[in-house]
């Protein structure tokens, strides 16, 4: 599973394939104030990035992605977003 909610933490790990980004906007939706934790994380679909762009949820740990840690970290961390 790649998308999961531990607790009040929801967990990225592995590769999160496209079929993920619905289970993590209705776990967003469902806990706006729930962090992220993504360092487990291998490998994005652009429809979970999506997701984080558009619900924007406090992220924990370094992406282990190194195209989104190096690219949407930033974008992420940001307090104004673009």
């Amino acid at each position: 599973m790649s998308v999961r909610r531990d607790g009040d933490l929801i967990r990225l790990e592995g590769a999160c394939p496209v079929e993920e980004a619905e289970t993590l906007a209705a776990l967003l939706l469902a806990r706006p104030k729930a962090a992220v934790e993504w360092s487990g994380c291998t490998v994005l679909h652009t429809a979970v990035v999506q997701v984080l762009l558009r619900l924007r949820p406090r992220l924990q740990g370094s992406c282990g992605d190194p195209f989104a840690a190096r690219w949407l970290a930033p974008v992420l961390a940001a307090e104004d977003p673009p």
